[in-house]
């Protein structure tokens, strides 16, 4: 008997063999594939399919996109570079810190980070908070993604920029009217030791895909259950009254946490509600968030997270109403 075996037996408890719960797992999925295949059949069960399959399959693209380009902005690109081309006067360089948020691509899961950086390399916080607000909203990964979930529909493309960077910079100049800097405390972050940028390029990447990745998969599967169970009446009952609608699908977005290069596929999906519902949960989503609130209170202090998420939801909120209204 070898030392192996003798480990084996002296460990107390049930060692299951590999090969016979193989055997179990192979037998339990033949006998259940009748009732598996008949579940399959069902109406209810194939457009649940069909709707999470589709945004599954028309986001990821874009998610991966994304990510990648997100990593290499926080990998590569240094924060003192920010702090060397925005104006100095904090009351201009709120909106050119949010216009920058167009031509530097970075989903929310990394724009905590990066302006995190920002604010230890000498950016002033609210040009960093205008920056943290839009680059998830606004950048050319996001407009696009925006434009293919709504084909033909050219203005909600344009409604979405406005509205994020209108309250990107309405943020911004809030937080420099009545911040305060001991709201604001972001924490040290440092990739590993002899870590190279290549490294942390990639272990960034890895890290933000199956994260986000994770999100999407929650999104895809409560936009096609509400799809496909909740009964149309009910949707339709919340579509009927503007004020709900919009409230109904802003908070449905803080909730879902979807990444921002998926989120308009959802949306697009949600079909009942209106242009003007549904810009507001584009709004809302890349800018408060479940996962967002965490990774703020985590950067920032939770003083910082609890103080900004509420405002932001109304900023976020009242942006896409007024703009919907004018563009939509």
């Amino acid at each position: 008997m070898t030392a192996i075996d003798e480990k084996r037996r002296e460990r107390p408890g049930w060692n299951a063999d590999p090969v016979l719960v193989l055997t179990l797992v192979l037998l339990t999925g033949f006998l259940a594939q009748g009732p598996v295949r008949r579940l399959l059949a069902t109406p209810v069960l194939q457009s649940w399919l069909t709707v999470f399959v589709a945004v599954v399959v028309q986001a990821l693209p874009f998610l991966v996109v994304g990510v990648l380009l997100s990593a290499g902005l926080a990998v590569f690109v240094p924060p003192s570079f920010f702090a060397r081309v925005l104006p100095k006067r904090p009351a201009f360089a709120v909106p050119v810190a949010g216009v920058a948020g167009a031509v530097l691509p970075g989903c929310e899961c990394a724009s905590v980070p990066v302006a995190g950086a920002l604010v230890r390399g000498g950016v002033t916080p609210s040009a960093a908070v205008a920056f943290l607000l839009s680059a998830p909203a606004i950048n050319p990964v996001v407009l696009t993604a925006t434009a293919v979930a709504f084909p033909g529909q050219p203005r909600m493309v344009v409604a979405r920029f406005a509205a994020s960077l209108a309250a990107s910079c309405v943020m911004g100049w809030l937080w420099q009217r009545l911040g305060r800097p001991d709201w604001l405390r972001p924490r040290p972050h440092a990739h590993g030791d002899g870590e190279g940028r290549a490294e942390a390029f990639w272990g960034s990447v890895r890290h933000d895909v199956l994260h986000a990745g994770g999100f999407l998969v929650g999104g895809a599967t409560a936009a096609a259950t509400l799809k496909a169970v909740v009964p149309s009446s009910w949707l339709y009952t919340a579509a009927a009254d503007p004020v709900v609608a919009v409230l109904a699908l802003a908070v449905l977005a803080v909730l879902l946490s979807i990444c921002s290069e998926a989120d308009a596929f959802v949306a697009s999906s949600l079909t009942q509600f209106s242009l003007t519902a549904r810009l507001a949960f584009l709004v809302v989503g890349p800018m408060i968030d479940l996962k967002l609130f965490g990774m703020q209170a985590a950067t920032f202090g939770r003083g910082f997270a609890l103080r900004f998420a509420p405002v932001t939801f109304a900023v976020a909120t009242g942006t896409a109403v007024l703009t919907g209204a004018v563009l939509l």
